[in-house]
């Protein structure tokens, strides 16, 4: 029964997840990004919208960084990638998974390293550079279920992780979603007080067109 649980899991996670013939934009990771999907409403849908040409959307909820299968790993997302642009987020599953909110150093080790230099972030990063890809990481919010709690540490020491690992590399940018999800607001986030509400995803997904278009335009509508 767990595997036919296993299975079904997997499917369900598949289920509308494409990348159009010749979009330039591809959008992976995890729930947030996958969220609202079934009702046309995920970052990846918003975004489409907002930019008027098609973006591809492999991002599945509970994927993982690190010890994920088949699409709910993210690495096996976007392995075959070659987009001018990927948006992805991704670790917060990795951490709940393996440390909870407490001792948490080995598992931030094994997605990115203290100087931002190694990790599978990095790792994962430098394979989707190494093909023409250029990245938008989109570093989490504090949701409202964990605001004001133990959990917010990690996260924090993520970001500080992913900023340095952004710093050394021109052609990847990190975006704060933080700066568009206020925990305070109880609008922007589903019945489970973590994920995006409709409208939630249609915030993260301006922020991210918006740095999109002004990366675009400095470096002169292409690359």
């Amino acid at each position: 029964m767990r595997l036919v649980g296993l299975l079904i899991c997997l499917a369900l996670a598949a289920c509308g997840r494409s990348v159009p013939p010749g979009a330039r934009i591809v959008v992976a990771g995890d729930s947030v990004m996958a969220w609202n999907r079934n009702s046309g409403g995920s970052v990846a849908d918003n975004m489409s919208a907002l930019l008027r040409e098609p973006v591809g959307d492999v991002a599945t909820s509970l994927a993982r960084v690190t010890e994920g299968v088949g699409p709910l790993s993210i690495p096996s997302q976007v392995a075959r990638l070659s987009a001018e642009w990927v948006i992805l987020d991704g670790g917060a599953n990795d951490l709940r998974e393996e440390c909870g909110c407490t001792r948490c150093d080995t598992v931030l080790d094994e997605l990115v390293s203290a100087d931002g230099r190694s990790g599978a972030v990095p790792r994962l990063v430098a394979g989707l550079r190494g093909r023409g890809s250029n990245v938008i990481w989109a570093d989490y919010y504090t949701a409202p279920r964990y605001a004001g709690t133990i959990c917010v540490g990690p996260y924090l020491e993520y970001e500080a992780r992913l900023m340095r690992m952004a710093a050394r590399d021109e052609g990847v940018v990190l975006v704060d979603l933080a700066a568009v999800m206020p925990s305070s607001d109880l609008s922007l986030f589903a019945w489970d007080k973590i994920h995006p509400s409709p409208t939630g995803s249609a915030r993260i997904a301006r922020l991210l067109a918006d740095t999109l278009q002004a990366e675009r335009a400095k470096r002169g509508g292409g690359r």
